[in-house]
């Protein structure tokens, strides 16, 4: 195990700005070709279920070094700034890390970040990058997909123990993405999604444990007959995402479950008026599904995002 620092730059008042990375080997060196997996978090700063799955390989790798067949390197805290200030874009120049890839090494200290990212994780077989969702939704494990590169990353995604897999055509944005970058310039990468901003989900961060140790032992990273039962993800490729929005202000009372299996019509909550004791609307499931995406935060205002679920589609005209 050695840590390095892949970035580094003076600020003010004498203090550095850091980004680190850990890096497990074999034991035994090999004649073949060493396969390599990176595990990224922490590129939004107020991110942290990320940290914790990190936390866990790491431990887990201190304790098994001897099954290691591939390089394993960690990158916890990416946005280390935002990380300290419980910032989610990058502090001072209020931008998003995350929409600035591929970035260079000439261009403003996030560009410069992210380019010095970029270009250590460049070479990887694999790359996961995690995320949480903000302090406002709470999101089931899942991963999401750009569809440009499903056919190479779809398979690995099935192995990562996740409740569900979207793919999805965005285009405005993803070019800038860490995602995107890596993608196109062969590194086979998946973006995670899961839990809650600036909380950690303990079961979360296990679950994904368990699906990186499964995909690591698929790939050949890691030797051992422990089989690892995972679970079978849904696929957005045979169904559809409905989004829910508050049509009204108020505070939002679930009726539900964060994963729960719903029927159309079921009740989701409410959105009520603490002052005059009233209901402002009942929310009502469009269709049957799975309920991925739920609100966390309860204030809510006329076209916040209440739910997402990923429903069956068969039956519309």
């Amino acid at each position: 195990m050695k840590t390095t620092e892949i970035f580094t730059s003076e600020l003010p008042v004498g203090e550095k700005l850091a980004v680190k990375r850990t890096r497990f080997e074999p034991l035994k060196k090999s004649n073949n070709k060493t396969k390599r997996i990176s595990i990224v978090s922490g590129i939004h700063g107020d991110e942290l279920e990320g940290q914790l799955v990190i936390y866990l390989l790491a431990n887990w790798l201190n304790t098994n070094s001897d099954k290691l067949k591939g390089i394993v390197d960690i990158y916890p805290a990416v946005n280390s700034l935002g990380v300290d200030t419980i910032t989610r874009g990058f502090p001072l120049y209020n931008v998003d890390l995350n929409r600035t890839f591929p970035g260079n090494s000439n261009e403003f200290l996030p560009g410069q970040v992210v380019f010095a990212l970029a270009n250590d994780v460049k070479g990887s077989d694999i790359a996961i990058d995690i995320h949480s969702s903000n302090i406002f939704l709470r999101e089931i494990p899942q991963i999401r997909i750009n569809k440009e590169y499903s056919k190479s990353t779809l398979p690995l995604a099935k192995e990562l123990n996740c409740d569900f897999i979207w793919i999805h055509d965005a285009v405005t944005v993803l070019e800038s993405t860490f995602s995107h970058t890596m993608n196109s310039m062969g590194t086979k990468t998946l973006v995670v999604e899961m839990g809650v901003g600036m909380r950690l989900t303990k079961a979360y961060g296990h679950q994904l444990l368990l699906g990186i140790l499964n995909l690591m032992q698929k790939e050949g990273i890691i030797e051992g007959k422990d089989d690892f039962i995972v679970r079978e993800a849904f696929n957005s490729e045979i169904g559809e995402v409905f989004y829910l929005n508050a049509p009204k202000s108020g505070l939002f009372v679930p009726a539900l479950d964060h994963c729960a299996i719903i029927k159309k019509d079921e009740k989701i909550g409410d959105i009520v008026d603490p002052l005059t004791g009233s209901i402002h609307v009942t929310l009502i499931a469009p269709a049957d599904g799975i309920l991925f995406t739920l609100r966390e935060y309860p204030v809510v205002y006329e076209g916040s995002l209440i739910a997402r679920i990923f429903g069956d589609n068969s039956g519309k005209n």
